[in-house]
């Protein structure tokens, strides 16, 4: 991507941010953060990256984050029309929202990563007392 597309997808994301929080009241789409957003080099369409802040458990899981998408495919049309209100674009993207499980993944790494270190430490409290 270029320097210009990184700008530009950096604007959309921070004014969909504001929009999401201040002006969509849908319900299904409940709190979440755009990670990030990639604009096509001809702005015709621009990928945006979403992932839900608290994410939902168990079995609503798959159902909840097919809510969420609902809702911003369904707000789309609304967010693009406040966007070329905004930002002086000759072309307003087409906005397609994509999950981006990114931000799960990474909580489940650090999870393991603690698991791990709390079994080190209790092998080496173990250690250091067999030796006493």
């Amino acid at each position: 991507m270029s320097i210009r597309g990184e700008r530009i997808g950096e604007q959309i994301r921070q004014t969909l941010s504001r929009l999401l929080r201040d002006e969509v009241s849908d319900p299904r789409i409940g709190m979440l953060s755009l990670t990030r957003v990639e604009v096509a080099p001809d702005l015709s369409s621009a990928g945006v990256y979403w992932s839900p802040l608290v994410p939902p458990e168990g079995a609503e899981a798959a159902g909840g984050l097919e809510r969420m998408s609902d809702g911003l495919a369904s707000a789309a049309g609304f967010l693009r029309r406040r966007l070329a209100a905004e930002l002086s674009l000759r072309r307003t993207p087409e906005l397609l929202f994509r999950h981006d499980p990114s931000i799960e993944r990474g909580a489940q790494v650090l999870e393991l990563l603690r698991e791990v270190n709390a079994s080190g430490e209790g092998a080496a409290t173990s250690d250091a007392e067999e030796r006493d």
